[in-house]
């Protein structure tokens, strides 16, 4: 299962979908919105991506990852839209007969997104600043803030 949402990520929804009587390990990430990042703070961050390419992309790693490990069941949710500090922006959540497998599975899902899905975010600075960041990019310009008060 895969969603590109705007609503916070439930958790324990997707325990729910990947728990399975076959499963002796379940391994959930999420990724939250952290308050400094390299020494500078954040106020926010905001997602976008272009949903239908997303939302392929994030299929074709859950079948990958299918292929690769026996799981049990798989879930992979991202958040598009404005984050506050602390908010998860992303969870993935799988599920396999033996942990280390689950741990595998769950790292590789999570890097492989990061570097893959075409979504991109954009860190609203403490000082007021924005800047777009994504982890195939070297540089990221910085932007001025908006006047929506981010």
């Amino acid at each position: 299962m895969v969603e590109i949402t705007t609503a916070p990520i439930d958790t324990e929804v997707l325990l729910r979908q990947v728990g399975s009587p076959q499963a002796g390990a379940v391994v959930l990430f999420l990724g939250t919105t952290r308050e400094f990042t390299r020494g500078r703070q954040t106020g926010s961050l905001d997602y976008e991506c272009y949903p239908e390419m997303a939302q392929k992309k994030l299929e074709e790693l859950e079948q990958q990852a299918q292929a690769r490990w026996l799981l049990t069941g798989c879930a992979i949710v991202h958040r598009i839209g404005h984050l506050e500090i602390g908010e998860a922006s992303v969870a993935v959540a799988v599920s396999t007969p033996h942990r280390q497998a689950a741990f595998e599975a769950g790292q590789w899902l999570i890097d492989t997104l990061k570097q893959i899905v075409p979504i991109w975010k954009k860190e609203n600075w403490a000082d007021g600043e924005s800047q777009w960041v994504h982890p195939g990019l070297d540089v990221s310009p910085t932007l001025p803030a908006t006047g929506s008060g981010n």
